[in-house]
């Protein structure tokens, strides 16, 4: 056996670039599945959970903006809503900008006296 059959037996039948076109797509394919439940799954669920909050706003609920605003809804419409920030002080702003629920921490002299 000379020097140069060893290496044409270690490549094999196939040669050079004799793969076939499936094993090429396996690996795009699996990162884009992973990338999917890791990204856009995730997010899709966040934005369904946000939509759900902003519909089932009502009067009375106590809400923080995007802003860092914290009030009180007195106010719905389609598009805005009426906050009330402190007594007698109302802002009007666009729905999509209250982002949560208040949750509001008691002031320290509450908790002193």
């Amino acid at each position: 056996m000379t020097m140069f059959s060893g290496i044409a037996y270690a490549m094999g039948s196939k040669g050079l670039g004799g793969g076939g076109g499936m094993e090429v797509l396996v690996l795009p394919v699996l990162f884009f599945g992973i990338f999917y439940l890791l990204v856009f799954r995730p997010q899709q669920k966040q934005a369904k959970k946000q939509k759900e909050f902003l519909l089932g706003l009502k009067p009375g609920d106590k809400v923080v903006t995007s802003g860092g605003l914290h009030g009180e809804v007195k106010g719905l419409t389609d598009t805005t809503v009426t906050l009330e920030i402190a007594d007698k002080v109302r802002v009007k702003i666009n729905r999509a900008a209250v982002t949560g629920k208040s949750q509001e921490v008691a002031s320290p002299e509450a908790k002193t006296g």
